[in-house]
Protein backbone atom coordinates (compact mmCIF):
# COMPACT_ATOMS: atom_id res chain seq x y z
CA UNK A 1 0.00 0.00 0.00
CA UNK A 2 2.75 2.45 0.87
CA UNK A 3 4.48 1.73 -2.34
CA UNK A 4 1.32 2.32 -4.26
CA UNK A 5 0.61 5.66 -2.54
CA UNK A 6 4.00 7.15 -3.01
CA UNK A 7 3.77 7.44 -6.76
CA UNK A 8 0.48 9.32 -6.39
CA UNK A 9 2.04 11.74 -3.94
CA UNK A 10 4.95 12.23 -6.23
CA UNK A 11 2.59 12.89 -9.11
CA UNK A 12 0.80 15.51 -7.08
CA UNK A 13 4.01 17.25 -6.23
CA UNK A 14 5.22 17.21 -9.81
CA UNK A 15 1.94 18.43 -11.24
CA UNK A 16 1.60 21.13 -8.58
CA UNK A 17 -2.11 20.45 -8.26
CA UNK A 18 -4.11 20.72 -5.13
CA UNK A 19 -5.29 17.21 -4.29
CA UNK A 20 -8.47 18.54 -2.76
CA UNK A 21 -9.46 20.50 -5.93
CA UNK A 22 -9.83 18.80 -9.31
CA UNK A 23 -7.82 20.14 -12.28
CA UNK A 24 -10.93 21.26 -14.14
CA UNK A 25 -12.03 23.25 -11.11
CA UNK A 26 -8.60 24.90 -10.89
CA UNK A 27 -8.90 26.03 -14.47
CA UNK A 28 -12.34 27.50 -13.87
CA UNK A 29 -11.03 29.28 -10.77
CA UNK A 30 -8.24 30.85 -12.78
CA UNK A 31 -10.69 32.02 -15.42
CA UNK A 32 -12.99 33.47 -12.82
CA UNK A 33 -10.07 35.34 -11.30
CA UNK A 34 -9.09 36.77 -14.66
CA UNK A 35 -12.62 37.79 -15.66
CA UNK A 36 -13.16 40.28 -12.82
CA UNK A 37 -9.91 42.02 -13.77
CA UNK A 38 -11.09 42.47 -17.33
CA UNK A 39 -14.46 43.76 -16.12
CA UNK A 40 -12.78 46.20 -13.75
CA UNK A 41 -10.63 47.61 -16.55
CA UNK A 42 -13.72 47.91 -18.78
CA UNK A 43 -15.60 49.69 -16.03
CA UNK A 44 -12.68 52.08 -15.48
CA UNK A 45 -12.54 52.80 -19.20
CA UNK A 46 -16.26 53.48 -19.20
CA UNK A 47 -15.99 55.57 -16.03
CA UNK A 48 -13.59 58.10 -17.58
CA UNK A 49 -15.90 59.14 -20.41
CA UNK A 50 -18.73 59.20 -17.94
CA UNK A 51 -16.83 61.72 -15.85
CA UNK A 52 -16.28 63.90 -18.90
CA UNK A 53 -19.95 63.76 -19.71
CA UNK A 54 -20.77 64.79 -16.17
CA UNK A 55 -18.50 67.84 -16.49
CA UNK A 56 -20.19 68.81 -19.73
CA UNK A 57 -23.56 68.32 -18.16
CA UNK A 58 -22.58 70.72 -15.38
CA UNK A 59 -21.36 73.40 -17.79
CA UNK A 60 -24.48 73.14 -19.91
CA UNK A 61 -26.87 74.75 -17.45
CA UNK A 62 -24.43 77.62 -16.86
CA UNK A 63 -24.55 78.54 -20.52
CA UNK A 64 -28.31 78.33 -20.51
CA UNK A 65 -28.56 80.54 -17.44
CA UNK A 66 -26.31 83.11 -19.08
CA UNK A 67 -28.49 83.10 -22.17
CA UNK A 68 -31.65 83.41 -20.13
CA UNK A 69 -30.40 86.47 -18.22
CA UNK A 70 -29.45 89.14 -20.80
CA UNK A 71 -27.88 92.47 -19.84
CA UNK A 72 -30.37 94.73 -18.10
CA UNK A 73 -30.74 98.46 -18.58
CA UNK A 74 -31.39 100.98 -15.85
CA UNK A 75 -34.71 101.73 -17.51
CA UNK A 76 -35.79 98.12 -16.89
CA UNK A 77 -35.85 98.86 -13.18
CA UNK A 78 -36.63 102.58 -13.11
CA UNK A 79 -39.19 104.38 -15.31
CA UNK A 80 -37.95 106.99 -17.77
CA UNK A 81 -38.65 110.53 -16.56
CA UNK A 82 -38.08 113.61 -18.64
CA UNK A 83 -36.02 116.33 -16.99
CA UNK A 84 -37.94 119.47 -16.13
CA UNK A 85 -34.82 121.58 -16.69
CA UNK A 86 -34.68 123.48 -19.95
CA UNK A 87 -31.63 123.41 -22.18
CA UNK A 88 -29.57 126.48 -22.97
CA UNK A 89 -30.96 126.70 -26.50
CA UNK A 90 -34.54 126.51 -25.21
CA UNK A 91 -33.89 129.32 -22.72
CA UNK A 92 -32.28 131.46 -25.42
CA UNK A 93 -35.24 130.86 -27.75
CA UNK A 94 -37.72 131.88 -25.05
CA UNK A 95 -35.71 135.01 -24.21
CA UNK A 96 -35.54 135.95 -27.88
CA UNK A 97 -39.31 135.58 -28.29
CA UNK A 98 -39.85 137.72 -25.21
CA UNK A 99 -37.64 140.50 -26.61
CA UNK A 100 -39.43 140.27 -29.97
CA UNK A 101 -42.77 140.80 -28.23
CA UNK A 102 -41.49 143.75 -26.17
CA UNK A 103 -39.99 145.46 -29.23
CA UNK A 104 -43.03 144.84 -31.42
CA UNK A 105 -45.52 145.97 -28.78
CA UNK A 106 -43.39 148.92 -27.63
CA UNK A 107 -43.76 148.01 -23.93
CA UNK A 108 -41.26 149.76 -21.66
CA UNK A 109 -41.54 148.58 -18.07
CA UNK A 110 -39.45 148.99 -14.93
CA UNK A 111 -38.24 152.58 -15.54
CA UNK A 112 -39.34 156.20 -15.27
CA UNK A 113 -38.17 159.66 -16.35
CA UNK A 114 -36.61 161.92 -13.72
CA UNK A 115 -34.68 165.19 -13.64
CA UNK A 116 -31.03 164.83 -12.62
CA UNK A 117 -28.78 167.72 -11.52
CA UNK A 118 -26.34 168.78 -14.20
CA UNK A 119 -27.88 166.48 -16.80
CA UNK A 120 -31.52 167.36 -17.15
CA UNK A 121 -33.77 164.45 -17.96
CA UNK A 122 -32.68 160.93 -17.25
CA UNK A 123 -34.14 157.45 -16.77
CA UNK A 124 -34.32 155.74 -13.38
CA UNK A 125 -34.88 152.01 -12.83
CA UNK A 126 -38.02 151.21 -10.83
CA UNK A 127 -37.30 147.46 -10.59
CA UNK A 128 -34.36 145.10 -10.37
CA UNK A 129 -32.71 144.12 -13.66
CA UNK A 130 -30.52 141.05 -13.82
CA UNK A 131 -27.27 141.04 -15.74
CA UNK A 132 -27.92 140.39 -19.45
CA UNK A 133 -31.63 141.21 -19.16
CA UNK A 134 -33.37 143.30 -21.80
CA UNK A 135 -33.97 146.86 -20.55
CA UNK A 136 -35.31 148.97 -23.42
CA UNK A 137 -35.04 149.57 -27.16
CA UNK A 138 -33.27 152.61 -28.51
CA UNK A 139 -36.22 153.40 -30.72
CA UNK A 140 -36.15 155.81 -33.67
CA UNK A 141 -36.02 156.03 -37.45
CA UNK A 142 -33.79 153.36 -39.01
CA UNK A 143 -31.99 155.03 -41.93
CA UNK A 144 -28.87 154.47 -44.00
CA UNK A 145 -25.72 156.53 -43.58
CA UNK A 146 -26.32 158.81 -46.58
CA UNK A 147 -29.67 159.96 -45.22
CA UNK A 148 -28.25 160.20 -41.72
CA UNK A 149 -25.53 162.62 -42.77
CA UNK A 150 -28.11 164.87 -44.43
CA UNK A 151 -30.22 164.96 -41.27
CA UNK A 152 -27.20 165.56 -39.11
CA UNK A 153 -26.29 168.62 -41.18
CA UNK A 154 -29.78 170.02 -40.65
CA UNK A 155 -29.70 169.35 -36.89
CA UNK A 156 -26.33 171.10 -36.59
CA UNK A 157 -27.98 174.43 -37.60
CA UNK A 158 -30.02 174.41 -34.37
CA UNK A 159 -27.81 174.38 -31.23
CA UNK A 160 -30.77 173.41 -29.04
CA UNK A 161 -31.16 170.11 -30.85
CA UNK A 162 -29.67 167.33 -28.82
CA UNK A 163 -27.54 164.38 -30.02
CA UNK A 164 -29.83 161.43 -30.58
CA UNK A 165 -28.29 159.74 -33.63
CA UNK A 166 -26.70 156.34 -33.12
CA UNK A 167 -24.56 154.84 -35.90
CA UNK A 168 -23.82 151.13 -36.17
CA UNK A 169 -22.88 148.45 -38.70
CA UNK A 170 -25.08 145.52 -39.65
CA UNK A 171 -24.15 142.95 -42.31
CA UNK A 172 -21.21 145.08 -43.53
CA UNK A 173 -23.46 148.09 -43.97
CA UNK A 174 -23.67 151.29 -41.87
CA UNK A 175 -27.04 152.28 -40.45
CA UNK A 176 -28.28 154.95 -38.08
CA UNK A 177 -31.12 155.08 -35.56
CA UNK A 178 -32.32 158.68 -35.48
CA UNK A 179 -34.18 159.29 -32.22
CA UNK A 180 -34.07 163.09 -32.44
CA UNK A 181 -37.82 163.41 -32.81
CA UNK A 182 -39.53 163.87 -29.43
CA UNK A 183 -41.60 160.81 -28.47
CA UNK A 184 -42.71 159.03 -25.33
CA UNK A 185 -40.04 156.32 -25.78
CA UNK A 186 -37.52 156.22 -22.92
CA UNK A 187 -34.48 154.72 -24.65
CA UNK A 188 -33.54 158.05 -26.24
CA UNK A 189 -33.39 159.73 -22.81
CA UNK A 190 -30.83 157.44 -21.18
CA UNK A 191 -27.68 159.45 -20.42
CA UNK A 192 -24.03 158.71 -21.18
CA UNK A 193 -21.39 157.26 -18.86
CA UNK A 194 -18.11 155.52 -19.63
CA UNK A 195 -18.86 153.19 -16.69
CA UNK A 196 -22.56 152.66 -17.36
CA UNK A 197 -24.76 149.81 -16.18
CA UNK A 198 -26.18 149.15 -19.68
CA UNK A 199 -24.71 148.29 -23.05
CA UNK A 200 -26.02 148.33 -26.60
CA UNK A 201 -26.74 145.21 -28.61
CA UNK A 202 -28.20 144.46 -32.04
CA UNK A 203 -31.35 142.36 -32.24
CA UNK A 204 -32.84 141.49 -35.62
CA UNK A 205 -36.49 140.64 -36.30
CA UNK A 206 -37.15 139.20 -39.74
CA UNK A 207 -33.88 140.64 -41.02
CA UNK A 208 -34.49 144.15 -39.64
CA UNK A 209 -31.91 145.29 -37.03
CA UNK A 210 -33.07 146.84 -33.77
CA UNK A 211 -30.78 148.63 -31.33
CA UNK A 212 -31.51 147.54 -27.75
CA UNK A 213 -30.02 148.13 -24.32
CA UNK A 214 -29.32 145.25 -21.94
CA UNK A 215 -28.05 145.29 -18.36
CA UNK A 216 -24.25 144.94 -18.23
CA UNK A 217 -24.54 144.11 -14.52
CA UNK A 218 -27.25 143.71 -11.91
CA UNK A 219 -29.17 146.98 -11.59
CA UNK A 220 -31.03 147.86 -8.41
CA UNK A 221 -34.25 149.81 -8.28
CA UNK A 222 -33.54 153.56 -7.91
CA UNK A 223 -30.33 153.53 -10.02
CA UNK A 224 -29.99 155.77 -13.04
CA UNK A 225 -29.73 153.86 -16.31
CA UNK A 226 -26.53 154.79 -18.18
CA UNK A 227 -24.52 153.52 -21.14
CA UNK A 228 -21.42 154.52 -23.09
CA UNK A 229 -22.24 156.47 -26.25
CA UNK A 230 -18.87 155.43 -27.66
CA UNK A 231 -18.13 158.79 -29.28
CA UNK A 232 -14.47 159.73 -28.71
CA UNK A 233 -14.00 162.28 -31.51
CA UNK A 234 -12.36 165.57 -30.63
CA UNK A 235 -15.18 167.63 -32.12
CA UNK A 236 -17.83 165.74 -30.18
CA UNK A 237 -15.94 166.10 -26.89
CA UNK A 238 -15.50 169.87 -27.48
CA UNK A 239 -19.23 170.20 -28.20
CA UNK A 240 -20.25 167.85 -25.39
CA UNK A 241 -17.68 167.80 -22.57
CA UNK A 242 -19.76 165.31 -20.59
CA UNK A 243 -18.63 162.58 -23.05
CA UNK A 244 -15.34 162.46 -21.12
CA UNK A 245 -17.09 161.01 -18.06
Amino acid sequence: VEGAMKPENQKDKKGGCNPSVPSDQNQETRETQKTPLAADSAEEAKAKPAQKKMVKAKRGPRKKTQERTPNRKVTDYYPVRRSSRKSKSELETEERRKIDELITSGKEEGMKVDYIDGKGRGVIATKHFNRGEFVVEYHGDLIEITDAKKREAVYAQDPSTGCYMYYFQYLSKTYCVDATKETNRLGRLINHSKCGNCQTKLHDIDGVPHLILIASRDIKAGEELLYDYGDRSKASIEAHPWLKH
